[in-house]
């Protein structure tokens, strides 16, 4: 885990999925891939989608711990999963980081509680205050 004098922002990653965009009679189905990466400097996971941010998971940190603030995912995006493999992506670089998650981004809480294998990451003193 970091110290004080080491920098607390979370490790590049760059992880690529798949997903389909546009679906019904008469429209076609993209396949696109989904890049997601830290931006330490903006303090933020971001989704990118052929170059274009698609969405970003905003956050700050401390020693051993990441707080989820706020999750966006641009109009376009919505509905197709990049939201999901936002914050899917950053909570398993938490994990490999070691660091203690708090989701007070609803949208973070709610695929928490979906995905229980990532309640681990939330502090057992503070699981009821997230309704974990």
């Amino acid at each position: 885990m970091p110290t004080g004098s080491e920098r607390t922002g979370i490790d590049r990653t760059d992880r690529r999925r798949s997903i389909r965009l546009g679906a019904g009679r008469g429209v076609s189905i993209v396949v696109v891939t989904v890049e997601v990466h830290d931006n330490p400097d903006e303090q933020r996971y971001e989704a990118v989608v052929d170059g274009e941010l698609a969405g970003f998971a905003a956050y700050s940190t401390q020693p051993g711990l990441i707080v989820f603030v706020h999750t966006e995912v641009k109009d376009g995006f919505e509905g197709h999963g990049v939201g999901s493999i936002l914050i899917r992506d950053a909570l398993d670089d938490a994990r490999r980081r070691g660091f203690e998650v708090l989701p007070f981004c609803p949208f973070v809480n709610s695929f928490i509680a979906e995905h229980r294998e990532f309640v681990d990451l939330v502090p057992g003193s503070r699981r009821q205050e997230f309704g974990l």
